[in-house]
């Protein structure tokens, strides 16, 4: 709970100083009235963001809020529930929830109350709640929202541990090159120095061992400043939507990028209108679980447009970023009325594609790594072997 510091005075008009933890400013002043003290100013202390605002890992905040679903479709009031999840065992959550239900207590609605922790939950989520809440299906809402950051969370995974493996590879391949050019290639090069014209190959090896072992230091830092430039290049708008299309054209990539960031968008759209959230609030906020700003500039268009009357499959279809089969679904999805339930189709169709180009994707990233280390190797071992034809035949 938020600590604040007061300054008041007593009852003989001497200055009192101190801090008091409570839920909101009103309960410090109850609390300062009991204590007979007059408050004259009071300051809630802001702690560092590292302490305080951290966030819920997707899967943890799933658990919570199909826990809280359970106990409010069992009847047990908003304010009580709340209380509960205040009460477990995990610190992080019960010191949120006890923030929410303190808000509660003190008469704030549950989103706004949510609202205030951006840092755990995000602006789609206090969207859903708050549709909930003023459509009268509140438990229904939570239970929606809970299986929708549980699916969000399991794609996650699946994608990470489908790429576990290809980057273990690619490090370990990393590590191997630099222990051959920076250390092995070195102490074996003394060997050929009475061969007065080395070939063409070992003279590339033996340039790259020089720069690996004399001047690693400096290539390192040139790397580390690319790599700060580059991230803060990418804070401009304009960098970060030349980037993002660039990686959806790109050959192999591209496909996957824009499949994952079409599942994500139309899952969460259709998890908002299903749960009452008006069609252009739900863009609005939607478009960012794209990841991609191409597509997010697409979603925005396509949103001035519905709000000008037009409909959402055309005005999507028109950046020709979406497949001619979500075009078309969506579209029959409008005519029918049920858009939102059409959106979950899609999201379910397009990650089942994205699994089976990731498998795919897999499938061709390992033997061509294996190929390039493979091939890296030989080349190392043809530049040693062959100035050593011509060692043999200096006396």
């Amino acid at each position: 709970m938020p600590q604040y510091q007061y300054t008041a005075l007593d009852a003989a008009g001497r200055r009192t100083v101190g801090v008091l933890t409570g839920a909101s400013e009103q309960a410090i002043l109850a609390e300062l009235e009991g204590r007979s003290l007059v408050p004259v100013n009071i300051t809630e202390r802001r702690r560092r963001a590292s302490l305080r605002r951290r966030g819920v890992s997707a899967r943890r905040l799933a658990e919570v809020y199909i826990q809280l679903a359970d106990m409010l479709q069992a009847g047990v009031p908003v304010l009580r529930a709340l209380r509960v999840l205040a009460g477990q065992n995990d610190a992080r959550i019960s010191a949120v929830f006890r923030d929410v239900a303190g808000a509660v207590a003190d008469g704030d609605e549950l989103a706004e109350a949510m609202g205030r922790r951006p840092e755990v939950f995000r602006p789609t989520h206090v969207a859903i709640i708050r549709a909930g809440e003023k459509g009268g299906f509140l438990e229904d809402a939570v239970a929606r929202l809970g299986q929708f950051v549980e699916g969000q969370a399991e794609l996650k995974s699946k994608l990470t541990g489908a790429m576990a493996y290809p980057f273990m590879l690619v490090s370990m391949g990393a590590v191997i090159l630099v222990v051959i050019f920076a250390v092995l290639i070195p102490k074996v090069r003394p060997m050929f120095d009475r061969i007065e014209e080395l070939p063409k190959v070992t003279e590339v090896v033996f340039a790259i061992a020089t720069v690996a072992s004399d001047y690693a230091p400096v290539a390192i830092g040139v790397l580390a400043g690319l790599g700060v430039a580059m991230g803060f290049g990418l804070r401009r708008p304009a960098a970060r939507r030349l980037l993002d299309r660039l990686v959806l054209r790109a050959p192999g990539i591209g496909p996957l990028v824009r499949a994952v960031a079409i599942a994500r968008f139309a899952r969460m759209l259709g998890t908002m209108l299903r749960n009452g959230v008006p069609m252009l609030s739900a863009l609005a906020t939607s478009k960012a679980a794209a990841g991609n700003s191409v597509l997010e500039r697409a979603i925005e268009d396509a949103g001035e447009a519905v709000g000008g009357g037009a409909q959402l499959a055309a005005s999507l279809g028109k950046s020709g970023l979406f497949s001619g089969d979500v075009i078309e679904m969506l579209t029959v999805g409008e005519e029918a009325g049920n858009i939102d339930k059409v959106l979950i189709r899609i999201a379910d169709t397009v990650e089942t594609r994205v699994e089976r180009l990731l498998t795919n994707l897999i499938r061709l990233v390992e033997p061509l790594m294996i190929a390039l280390i493979a091939s890296v190797v030989f080349v190392i071992a043809v530049s040693l072997i062959l100035p050593l034809t011509q060692l043999s035949n200096i006396k």
